[in-house]
């Protein structure tokens, strides 16, 4: 059972901005995209600073669609957003104690999506630091403390958080040494992700209700994207040009993070329309040469953006 409600004016609306996706992308299988999609109708209080308490947030009923949404994808960088709600957390308990190191990790790593700032966070969430192969006894204590996050997401108890995995680093050139081991012979042990469970952390995001209100505006505030010209051409990993940002009119503003590697193109974000509904909108799409096509998103995202069922 899902966290959102479907609904027949938007499962018609969905299907129709695949299939336009399909005929415009014939190369595009249809297994090699996910998406999920969440309307925010005027009762539902998103974008408010966390005005109000978690349970009566996730008391209000959400439409939705999903196509493939309990998929696991390899999710490229946008399993940042998983390690941003954990160090949230860690420091919001004060298990973790901030510092200015950290605190620029944490705006690189979501800001710019860096590799570098990923692997210091992943490090201070579970002690552990990455070198050469450990000895089996070692090694398997290395991977239960990798596990942490994992586990603190398991007891949140969501059912889409069912499958997935958030334990490895992100990189540039690949895993050496103990973390190539981790990662296991066939990279099975990679991490994983669907559409729906990254919707659903989008969601109490945008909800003002993951960790607290304060630390879901810091969070919101780290994703939040700009849309002028200028700032993109400055800025050639904007996360915006190939993504879900670049498909939507003037007025629009976008609070995202993207995931690229050279087999996928995700992106996951909360957008919000002039005169619209604002939404959530989460679309992974995997396999050669779709994670290369910087118009694919852009389209789809065009698509959702441009239905008349949104208008308020």
């Amino acid at each position: 059972m899902t966290f959102y409600q479907k609904d027949s004016v938007l499962e018609d609306i969905g299907t129709q901005v695949l299939e336009a996706l399909w005929q415009q992308f014939p190369q595009l299988a249809r297994n090699q995209i996910a998406m999920t999609w969440l309307v925010y109708d005027p009762s539902i209080p998103v974008n408010t600073g966390g005005a109000i308490a978690s349970e009566e947030f996730w008391s209000y009923p959400i439409r939705g669609f999903s196509y493939r949404g309990l998929e696991l994808f390899y999710p490229a960088s946008v399993v940042k957003l998983f390690y941003l709600v954990a160090v949230q957390e860690w420091l919001e308990k004060g298990m973790i104690a901030s510092s200015v190191e950290l605190e620029r990790a944490i705006r690189d790593m979501i800001v710019d999506s860096s590799n570098d700032a990923t692997s210091l966070i992943v490090d201070v969430l579970t002690g552990t630091t990455s070198g050469p192969e450990l000895p089996p006894e070692p090694f398997k204590t290395w991977q239960g403390q990798r596990n942490i996050v994992n586990r603190y997401f398991q007891s949140w108890g969501w059912e889409e958080l069912q499958g997935i995995n958030a334990n490895q680093k992100t990189w540039g050139d690949g895993a050496y040494g103990r973390e190539r081991a981790f990662l296991g012979e066939y990279r099975e042990n990679c991490n994983h992700l669907t559409t729906d469970a990254t919707a659903r952390l989008m969601h109490g995001i945008v909800g003002g209700v993951a960790v607290s209100g304060g630390r879901s505006q810091t969070m919101l505030n780290l994703m939040q994207r700009s849309l002028d010209p200028k700032n993109l051409k400055e800025d050639p990993e904007n996360q915006v040009q190939g993504f879900l940002g670049e498909g939507l009119p003037i007025g629009a503003k976008i609070w995202s993070k993207a995931g690229y590697m050279s087999k996928v193109r995700h992106d996951a974000a909360y957008i919000e329309l002039p005169e619209c509904l604002p939404y959530t909108l989460v679309v992974f799409t995997e396999g050669i040469p779709n994670s290369k096509n910087e118009l694919l998103l852009p389209f789809l995202s065009q698509q959702v953006a441009k239905s008349v069922v949104l208008k308020k």
